[in-house]
């Protein structure tokens, strides 16, 4: 169907609901002359008149009320579904499609998740854990968590978290039978299980900056894996060294089960930030949640 005549049938349901082309008009900001001219094209192009009218009133023919009757339901699906999409700019609910690491979920989401569902029950979170480096437009997501060094520059970007940190750590076991290392270089003779992106089949990189020294070394993998839980797993049981965020090897440097190495090397970077497009007519769910996540950054935990 051609707008047009989908402008002409609009024309037409007015008219027949108000009896009256002046208030159709005004409800359709249309002149009654231009009103009254779909209406001649509506009838001219079916072939049949559909309206009879007089200086005082305007009443559906047989043919016209047949009409009526038929388009009723269908503009009342129309008007409704139009109704329904605006409610999801007004009102918050709905889904919202969150890609974000791992160790984004422990440190952003968990805090937050019971207080939000309680306050938007409306609003169902899709969390997609992924390590990956994922183009969130591109794969239909509403907005991403990451680190600020991999976030892309048209994108808006909300610093959740204070900056991360790595941390090289063993078990104590492994070091009952390896020598500590002292500098970076030394990690060429120790075995290390190393994270690898599944998509692209690269490995995490093991760089350190110290000063004004820096340096990325090729490390002799024992293990790779493209998940952190595993990798940690790995170096607890003294598989071998692993390079890991220290928030998420904290409680086992604490406990001793894990044994933390070159920690001057291990400089700072970007911390978390929440992204998303920038474009109009935001979703009411996600402005919901984008706001949500700002006002609970004080209470989110250090990392």
């Amino acid at each position: 169907m051609k707008g047009t005549e989908f402008a002409e049938l609009t024309a037409f349901m007015a008219v027949t609901r108000e009896r009256s082309f002046r208030r159709a008009a005004q409800s359709l900001g249309l002149t009654p002359s231009a009103l009254s001219h779909t209406i001649r094209s509506l009838e001219e192009r079916l072939g049949a008149r559909l309206l009879n009218r007089t200086t005082r009133s305007v009443a559906p023919t047989q043919a016209g009320q047949t009409l009526f009757e038929r388009l009723g339901p269908a503009f009342q699906d129309i008007e409704g579904a139009v109704k329904d999409v605006g409610a999801f700019q007004t009102q918050p609910r709905g889904t919202v499609r969150l890609n974000l690491p791992r160790l984004a979920v422990h440190r952003v989401i968990t805090p937050i998740l019971a207080d939000f569902t309680t306050k938007y029950p409306d609003i169902q979170l899709d969390l997609i854990i992924d390590d990956n480096i994922t183009d969130v437009v591109a794969k239909g997501f509403d907005a991403g968590i990451r680190s600020g060094e991999l976030i892309s520059q048209d994108m808006i970007a909300v610093k959740l978290t204070p900056d991360l940190r790595m941390a090289v750590v063993g078990s104590a076991s492994y070091f009952q039978h390896h020598p500590v290392p002292a500098k970076p270089a030394d990690l060429r003779d120790h075995s290390c299980v190393t994270y690898r992106w599944n998509e692209t089949g690269a490995l995490f990189p093991w760089r350190f900056r110290n000063g004004d020294q820096s340096v990325e070394v090729k490390i002799s993998q024992s293990v790779t894996v493209n998940d952190i839980d595993i990798l940690c797993e790995a170096a607890l049981q003294g598989v071998g060294l692993a390079l890991l965020p220290e928030s998420f090897v904290q409680p086992h440097i604490a406990d001793g089960h894990l044994v933390r190495v070159l920690e001057n090397w291990c400089q700072p970077f970007a911390g978390f930030y929440l992204y998303y497009p920038d474009k109009p007519y935001m979703p009411a769910a996600l402005r919901a949640f984008i706001d949500f996540v700002k006002s609970s950054r004080p209470a989110l935990c250090p990392l």
